[in-house]
C-alpha cells in the first residue's frame, strides 16, 4: 500500500470528488495521503477532510506565494489544529523566486516564522522550493537548530548535486509526475542522488499529472505511475519502492504510525 505525501483534495477541482476519491483508496493501493495546505482556508479545509476520513492526514502552513497574509493569529490557529494527531506537518512552506507573488524578504520572513513554528509544536516541515534553492539552503542552515523533526522537500527539483548539501539537514525528498515527463533528465539524475531511506513519493494533485495522463486533473491513484517510474529508474522492483516510500513517509511523518 502506498502513501502520498502531498496532494491538495483541498483544491476547488477535487474537494467536490473528495468522498469518491478516498473510497477508491484501497482499491487503488493506496494506505493514506496527506492533504496540504497553502493558505489559511485551504489549512482550514485540510484539517475538516482529515478529522473527517481516516485515511487522510493534514499539513497546514502558508505558501510563499501567500506569505503576506501570515500573521501571529493564523499561527496560533495553526496551534490550535495541531493538537489533532491527524495533523502530520507545517507545510508548504517555503521560497517561491520563480513567480514573486509575495515580496522575497516577506517570504523569507514568514518561511523563518513558520519554521519556528513547526519546532514548537513538534512537527516537521514541508517545503515548496522554487528557484530559490540557495536561498533556501542557507535559511534552512541558518535555522538548523530549529530542525529537529524533519524536513521535506516537496516537488524537489534541485540538481543531484545539491542534494549532498540538503543532506546535511537529513532532509527527505519527494518526486511526484514530473519524474515521468519527457524532460524530465534533471529530475531523474537528483532521484538516483538521493539516499534510498529519504525518499518518498507524492502526486501534488490536482496539478502536475503524470504520463499518460498529462493535461488532465491528477488524482492520489496516480502515484501508481509515479512508483512505476521510480523503481524503473533506481532497478528496483515495484513492491520494494512501495515498501521503501511508505516506511520512509512513516519514519518522517510520525504521527501517521
Amino acid at each position: 500500500m502506498m502513501i502520498d505525501t502531498h496532494c491538495h483534495l483541498n483544491d476547488e477541482k477535487l474537494l467536490p470528488e473528495t468522498d469518491r476519491i478516498v473510497k477508491e483508496f484501497e482499491a487503488e493501493g493506496i494506505e493514506s495521503a496527506i492533504c496540504v495546505g497553502y493558505d489559511a482556508p485551504s489549512s482550514e479545509r485540510a484539517f475538516e477532510l482529515a478529522e473527517k476520513y481516516d485515511d487522510l492526514y493534514a499539513a497546514i502552513g502558508i505558501h510563499p506565494h501567500d506569505a503576506t497574509t501570515a500573521d501571529y493569529d493564523k499561527y496560533e490557529r495553526f496551534a490550535t489544529m495541531s493538537s489533532s494527531k491527524k495533523v502530520v506537518a507545517i507545510g508548504e512552506i517555503g521560497l517561491d523566486y520563480h513567480y514573486d507573488l509575495s515580496p522575497r524578504a516577506i517570504q523569507k520572513g514568514a518561511f523563518v516564522e513558520q519554521i519556528e513554528l513547526a519546532y514548537t509544536l513538534g512537527l516537521p516541515i514541508i517545503l515548496h522550493i522554487r528557484d530559490a534553492y540557495e536561498e533556501a539552503r542557507r535559511v534552512l542552515y541558518e535555522q538548523s537548530r530549529y530542525l529537529t523533526n524533519g524536513v521535506l522537500l516537496h516537488c524537489y527539483s534541485g540538481s543531484a548535486e545539491m542534494v549532498r548539501d540538503f543532506d546535511r539537514i537529513d532532509a527527505y525528498y519527494a518526486f511526484g509526475g514530473a519524474i515521468t515527463f519527457n524532460n524530465a533528465k534533471r529530475n531523474l539524475e537528483a532521484l538516483k542522488a538521493v539516499p534510498k531511506d529519504r525518499l518518498v513519493l507524492e502526486t501534488d494533485c490536482p496539478y502536475m499529472t503524470p504520463v499518460p495522463y498529462r493535461g488532465k486533473v491528477n488524482e492520489p491513484k496516480h502515484i501508481k505511475l509515479v512508483a512505476t517510474k521510480a523503481a524503473e529508474v533506481l532497478g528496483m522492483a515495484f513492491d520494494e519502492i512501495e515498501s521503501l516510500t511508505s516506511k520512509n513517509a512513516k519514519t518522517l511523518f510520525t504521527r501517521m504510525i
